[in-house]
């Protein structure tokens, strides 16, 4: 048996949920304002057509009003972008999100641009990523976000901690070190190129693992009594055929030795819904009714 807490994100998303659907009850019942949030998805990926169905009964679920767009896979990057513009002009929706991958044919930079930084729900926005780095206050991004509650559920004072972000990407790596740094963290980024990757690590009260990588983090990079968020979600085949969803983290090896790690699936997956609603209650709060 491991001797880590299992940070359990289901139970956390959800009470989160809950408070975003008091929030919007709230809001119909002092403002009449029910929040809208717009979905676009741009081709067939199977996925993101999950996560686009996924994203949408949450909203629905939470009170609010729910507007998806699916358009085909040849779209034009014009068509798309005068859709995001009559979106940005509508007073029901007051967030959007374009779910991504996109089609090669569309520049993503430009889409994420054309998005209103009020109704920007993902955090992507050039607009709301200076917000977050200067510590203004901002639509952040979803699952860094999710990370950040994550951790706080087990030490609820990050100030002082020595944090590693494994990972660059502008949708994780470099929001959740931002806000970290917010946090009074002592941070480093780390990523493919670093020098003795396993010594760094070592080295963290708090591993946020966001690389892509299946079980690349093993269990002798972690300190003892570190915490650890999983970002990673990856489907792998086993020696016995079955398929199975694993994380950045070598799971087993470092609940052995960490003070508490997110598991995969049922850590950070759940948070990123439930931080893109309570996103979408704060845009709607935020813009005149």
């Amino acid at each position: 048996m491991s001797r880590a807490i299992i940070i359990d994100g289901r139970a956390i998303a959800e009470a989160l949920r809950r408070e975003v659907a008091t929030g919007v009850a709230a809001l119909k019942r002092e403002r009449a304002v029910t929040p809208g949030l717009a979905v676009v998805l741009v081709g067939e990926d199977q996925a993101s057509q999950v996560y686009v169905r996924t994203k949408g009964k949450a909203g629905e679920q939470a009170g609010m009003l729910s507007v998806e767009h699916k358009l085909p896979a040849d779209t034009p990057e014009a068509a798309l972008l005068a859709l995001i513009g009559d979106l940005n002009g509508r007073p029901d929706v007051h967030g959007i999100l374009v779910q991504l991958p996109l089609p090669k044919h569309v520049d993503v930079r430009k889409v994420v641009e054309a998005i209103d930084p009020a109704k920007d729900v993902d955090g992507f926005h050039p607009v709301n990523i200076g917000r977050l780095a200067s510590g203004a206050k901002a639509l952040a991004p979803c699952t860094p976000t999710g990370c950040l509650i994550l951790a706080k559920s087990v030490e609820p004072r990050l100030e002082g901690l020595e944090a590693v972000v494994i990972g660059r990407s502008n949708i994780v790596g470099k929001p959740v070190a931002q806000m970290l740094l917010n946090e009074n963290c002592t941070v480093t980024i780390a990523h493919s190129r670093t020098r003795d990757l396993p010594a760094v690590v070592r080295r963290a009260d708090l591993v946020v693992a966001a690389v892509g990588r299946p079980e690349m983090v093993r269990g002798s990079w972690i300190k003892p009594g570190a915490i650890v968020i999983d970002v990673g979600i990856q489907r792998v085949t086993g020696a016995d055929g079955k398929a199975r969803l694993v994380g950045d983290v070598a799971f087993a090896e470092a609940a052995d030795v960490a003070r508490a790690i997110t598991p995969v699936p049922g850590g950070v997956g759940p948070m990123t819904v439930a931080c893109l609603l309570r996103n979408t209650l704060e845009a709607a709060r935020s813009q005149p009714s």
